[in-house]
């Protein structure tokens, strides 16, 4: 019996979809209950789970870590039943963890897919992102701009005032002087403690979410997932990798990166159509967090295709049992 080997993301976007959600809401029982790791452990679980019932041949590109720092979903460990299309797989069970022990707002469970060899296996090390969302002409802004002249060539091409532009921001100390810059041009800031892939879907959406700009250094592996998104929805991110020490520029290598000082737009961070799930856990300006009914846990999810651009949001009620 011949397997198949082509990527069908029609077919395989609603498994991906109960990935997302099984790992939501394994993950709501320790909403505000101060434990992170527990937390995450519970979604690693849930999504490993998950992703071993799909007819894949996956490999996971960026996951929890590398294999020796993370007992489950490490990078290059293999998922799927084997039986199915070569593929790439960037995930993180629980984005946001200290959201989800804290209960606060905009903790997700985050997964995309792709054919193999078409994600960006970025090193878990930080990276400098910069992300707007669609109809604007093509490298509107760059990372080589500073932090006021972005804002001066947004609202150039978005025919507003300076104040009228809203930038999301991680709330880092390492952020302070880019935010001091970017008061002096009047633009609003949305500063967020946690959850940049989050930060980045806001641009795709600024209608709603009223961000029009996100920027910053973050975990890698998140640029990747928000590009992956942002490929689905529209949008530009760019990246460039951030390296502290020698033991971090080593494991770039090791995971295939020839250039260092490479800045990568989205289409060379995801090179092919790519799935993309989200599913919330707690209540967000994106999704919905898990709610309990009497009986009953519900989920939102949002399930996205770049081929198609298609955009789907769910709701999944699922008996407790």
């Amino acid at each position: 019996m011949s397997h198949p080997t082509d990527f069908n993301d029609r077919m395989l976007s609603l498994g991906l979809a109960r990935v997302s959600e099984a790992a939501a809401m394994a993950s709501a029982k320790l909403i505000g209950r101060g434990d992170e790791k527990a937390a995450d452990q519970a979604a690693v679980n849930a999504m490993r789970e998950q992703l071993n019932m799909l007819d894949i041949a996956g490999v996971v590109v960026i996951g929890e870590g590398e294999r020796d720092e993370a007992p489950m979903l490490y990078i290059g460990e293999e998922v799927g039943t084997g039986d199915g299309p070569g593929v790439d797989i960037a995930l993180d069970p629980l984005e946001g963890t200290t959201l989800t022990a804290k209960d606060m707002p905009n903790a997700l469970t985050v997964i995309a897919m792709a054919p193999r060899g078409t994600l960006l296996h970025a090193p878990d090390v930080y990276m400098e992102k910069l992300a707007v969302g669609p109809g604007y002409p093509k490298d509107v802004v760059s990372l080589e701009m500073t932090p006021c002249e972005r804002v001066q060539a947004l609202a150039e091409a978005k025919g507003c005032a300076l104040s009228d532009i809203t930038v999301c921001v991680l709330e880092r100390p390492r952020h302070e002087d880019m935010v001091a810059e970017l008061r002096e041009t009047g633009a609003a800031i949305r500063l967020i403690t946690d959850g940049d892939v989050a930060g980045v879907i806001h641009c795709a959406e600024a209608e709603i979410t009223g961000i029009d700009m996100y920027m910053g250094s973050g975990g890698a592996p998140e640029g990747v997932l928000a590009a992956s998104a942002l490929k689905c929805m529209g949008g530009q991110i760019w990246g460039k990798l951030l390296f502290r020490n020698e033991y971090e520029r080593a494991r770039a290598e090791k995971a295939g990166i020839t250039d260092l000082d490479r800045i990568y737009a989205r289409d060379e961070m995801v090179t092919a159509d790519v799935i993309f799930a989200a599913t919330g856990v707690t209540d967000g300006s994106i999704l919905r967090g898990i709610k309990r009914e009497p009986g009953f846990l519900t989920a939102e999810t949002i399930l996205m295709r770049s081929k198609t651009g298609s955009v789907r949001r769910m709701i999944y009620r699922n008996p407790v049992k």
